[in-house]
């Protein structure tokens, strides 16, 4: 079973004030099949102990095997992420110059900063490219979201995901861009961002040292790209979270602009950080991306904790 304890959630600043099922905003309408089924796909890593009888309903399991734990002051930020479509080549063109990496083998390879592979091109020649995209923008957004489909021209596709980091902190453009006061902090979100760069060039990418490698993923076309736990994300139910507050594999349930649902915490990102913080999984392609890059809403999230060990 998964190493967490209140005391953990305490040192989140955590209310730990009992709290019930009932008291949960929409809880006894939301899917619990549903959400058992994200669940059970990470169960095996987290709650190896907790199968379900097939007489049991979700909500029935939910509510006999966990105990509520609010997060820190019951407000949180949520953003959205998603998996992108993005239009690729397997060589290099004129109109795909730019390069994805798969992780090199050396350490001072892995360490280098963005800034020495993409304006130093410190790994060319290495033959770690495994396809080019149209800008570094492209790149960049892709290397943020963690994963992605690449399009080819003669309609076949490739699914890559995150392999490894250079280890170098990560940087948030948004963030610096409300610093210059270029958006304010309620009105910045991915497209603008993008639209910025691709308006004023590239160049405060290389702000951020932080660069991610890919793999080529062998998954059914139907599925979610593998999540922190390495196994398939779900739309609307997969939280990435910060594993040092909030265990991965936990549920997690989740309170915002009338959208309430439980969530399973499967994944993790650069810029997820603190107890109250999560970047709920939107889906594949455009319509997913509109929606996670709209996404910027204050959320009331609670965790949900095995009972024994939560008392």
């Amino acid at each position: 079973m998964t190493d967490v304890s209140l005391k953990d959630t305490e040192k989140a600043g955590s209310d730990t004030r009992p709290l019930s099922f009932d008291a949960l905003p929409g809880w006894s309408n939301d899917d619990h099949t549903a959400a058992w089924a994200c669940f059970e796909n990470t169960r095996d890593l987290s709650y190896p102990l907790m199968e379900k009888p097939g007489d049991v309903s979700a909500r029935e399991f939910f509510e006999t095997h966990f105990a509520l734990k609010r997060l820190g002051n019951g407000r949180g930020h949520l953003t959205g992420y998603y998996e992108p479509e993005i239009a690729a080549s397997r060589v290099p063109t004129n109109e795909y110059p730019c390069p994805i990496y798969a992780c090199p083998q050396d350490a001072a390879s892995q360490a280098l900063t963005r800034e020495a592979i993409i304006r130093d091109g410190a790994l060319d020649g290495l033959g770690l490219e495994i396809a080019w995209l149209r800008d570094p923008v492209d790149a960049f957004f892709l290397q943020v979201q963690g994963s992605g489909r690449l399009m080819f021209a003669d309609s076949q596709s490739l699914r890559v995901g995150f392999a490894a980091k250079n280890g170098h902190p990560y940087v948030s453009i948004g963030a610096e861009l409300v610093r210059k006061n270029v958006f304010a902090a309620d009105e910045v979100s991915a497209d603008k961002v993008k639209w910025w760069l691709r308006t004023n060039g590239p160049d405060l990418l290389l702000l951020n040292p932080s660069f991610v490698f890919f793999k080529v993923l062998d998954l059914p076309q139907d599925s979610g790209p593998l999540g922190a736990m390495d196994r398939a994300v779900t739309a609307d139910r997969t939280l990435a979270v910060d594993p040092a507050y909030i265990p991965l594999g936990a549920p997690v349930w989740i309170e915002f602009e009338g959208y309430n649902r439980l969530c399973v915490a499967q994944d993790i990102g650069s810029a997820i950080k603190g107890p109250n913080r999560g970047d709920l999984y939107c889906g594949t392609g455009t319509d997913a991306g509109l929606r996670a890059g709209s996404l910027n809403a204050e959320v009331t999230m609670t965790l949900l904790l095995p009972r024994e060990v939560s008392v």
